[in-house]
């Protein structure tokens, strides 16, 4: 009786850390038919499927892939941050993946997402496979605020030589899980950094960023404040994509 009700619990426990995919339902729903730029694709791990968005590159020569995750709780075309940078990059030259990342019901919080984060490797190699079928071989990350520490989780965890950068946007700092700790992840990461954030940024942000130069301790991180911007780049999208575009010009 006692195993039966250790097992009921460890069975519950697994379905609280796994993503909530009716929400991804929900949310592939309503975008699917809004999207204007790009082309809705269904990637898949594990036999399920998680709405992901391409854009093709519009210029003459293709400078790579972009592979963007989303922040807490939303989706691959979210207004903020997500598809400012997915069609703008694509119209400079670089295909772009924006991909559904694990969520949550509304009222999680912050901590709660710590068990999805072994959900992530999955989901960016799926990405990554998908645009080496179709022949583009370097590959820059870009994450925004809980996307970014997914990322670089997934970074301090990876080898695919394919993975040329990553952009870190609004990325919080410390956590007492190891996981979503980027002064833990961060230090094991080797491809260069851009750190990028707003000059209004949440506290967490800004209060760490120090830190995170400091855990890294080498040159490959490049620290960017836009001056103005909050936390979701409102009314500074031009920056956001302008800066983005010139760290990936002068890494690449």
């Amino acid at each position: 009786m006692i195993r039966s009700i250790i097992l009921f619990i460890v069975f519950l426990g697994g379905i609280a850390s796994a993503s909530d995919f009716a929400k991804e339902q929900r949310w592939a729903d309503q975008v699917v038919d809004s999207i204007l730029d790009g082309e809705a694709i269904w990637l898949e791990v594990d036999n399920r499927k998680f709405l992901s968005i391409y854009t093709a590159e519009e210029s003459e020569t293709s400078k790579g892939g972009l592979i963007v995750m989303h922040g807490t709780g939303v989706h691959p075309n979210w207004n903020q941050v997500i598809q400012p940078l997915r069609v703008e990059m694509a119209a400079r030259g670089w295909h772009t993946i924006s991909i559904q990342m694990p969520v949550l019901a509304n009222e999680a919080s912050h901590d709660d997402y710590a068990p999805l984060f072994i959900e992530v490797p999955p989901r960016i190699d799926a990405a990554v496979a998908h645009l080496q079928n179709i022949g583009i071989e370097d590959i820059v990350l870009v994450g925004h605020s809980l996307g970014s520490l997914m990322t670089s989780y997934y970074l301090s965890t990876s080898t695919n030589d394919a993975i040329k950068g990553f952009v870190a946007i609004g990325m919080p700092g410390g956590s007492s899980n190891d996981q979503m700790n980027s002064l833990k992840t961060l230090p094991k990461i080797r491809v260069p950094i851009l750190d990028l954030y707003g000059s209004n940024d949440l506290p967490d942000v800004l209060e760490n960023i120090r830190a995170k130069q400091q855990a890294v301790k080498r040159a490959n991180i490049e620290q960017i404040e836009v001056e103005g911007a909050n936390h979701f780049f409102d009314d500074y999208e031009d920056q956001l994509v302008n800066s983005v575009n010139d760290w990936l010009s002068r890494q690449f």
